[in-house]
């Protein structure tokens, strides 16, 4: 029953965000997650050798972070930058609080520094089709992705400089120009195999 409960909670924050997800289309298979266990598995096997197909790495989550910067003093700044964050992930995100204060910053304890949304499941391989397929050739001066990002544990975060390079947010709706991380985070038990697994899924490293 709690799960039901979650499930109804998060449909009616998506709607109040104006979001129509076919995540919640019952029966809906996001095509990246098609291409994972059609093609992206054999070709992980082969490469790698794995002898058991639990073995292959997998995409666990994506997270977006944003920080708010100085929207952290003006509430309606901050409420405009959590409705976009909504709107690019299609679920509502939540504020991130700071856990002590820094004086040099003017932070206090308590005091909202950013907010986050993690995808999972037809949510996280519907954002990652769209991030692919069109907002990262959006970038300005594109030269592919960096493969030096990973963690070392098969972890991999990029950094967006501005939210105008998802279609979904119109620039009448920016209030201010403001950056993301998103964070991939896998199964992968090394940055190779991670590095692999995020090239089939069709992200552009460069050499």
């Amino acid at each position: 029953m709690a799960e039901k409960k979650d499930v109804k909670k998060e449909k009616e924050k998506a709607k109040k965000a104006g979001q129509t997800l076919l995540a919640d289309v019952p029966g809906y298979k996001p095509r990246l997650a098609v291409e994972y266990r059609e093609r992206i598995v054999p070709a992980m096997m082969q490469q790698f050798g794995y002898r058991n197909v639990m073995q292959v790495p997998r995409l666990v989550k994506i997270v977006l972070n944003m920080g708010i910067g100085e929207a952290s003093r003006d509430a309606k700044l901050l409420e405009a930058l959590k409705m976009n964050l909504a709107t690019i992930a299609g679920q509502q995100p939540v504020i991130t609080k700071a856990k002590k204060s820094i004086a040099n910053f003017k932070i206090r304890e308590g005091m909202p520094v950013g907010c986050m949304v993690s995808l999972r499941h037809a949510r996280m391989y519907d954002f990652l089709d769209r991030l692919v397929s069109i907002c990262i050739p959006r970038i300005r001066d594109f030269r592919g992705l960096s493969p030096r990002s990973f963690d070392g544990r098969g972890n991999y975060a990029l950094g967006v400089d501005e939210q105008s390079i998802f279609p979904e947010i119109h620039y009448d709706d920016i209030p201010k120009v403001q950056g993301m991380d998103i964070v991939f985070v896998t199964t992968a038990k090394t940055d190779e195999e991670a590095l692999s697994l995020l090239k089939l899924f069709g992200m552009p490293f460069r050499n």
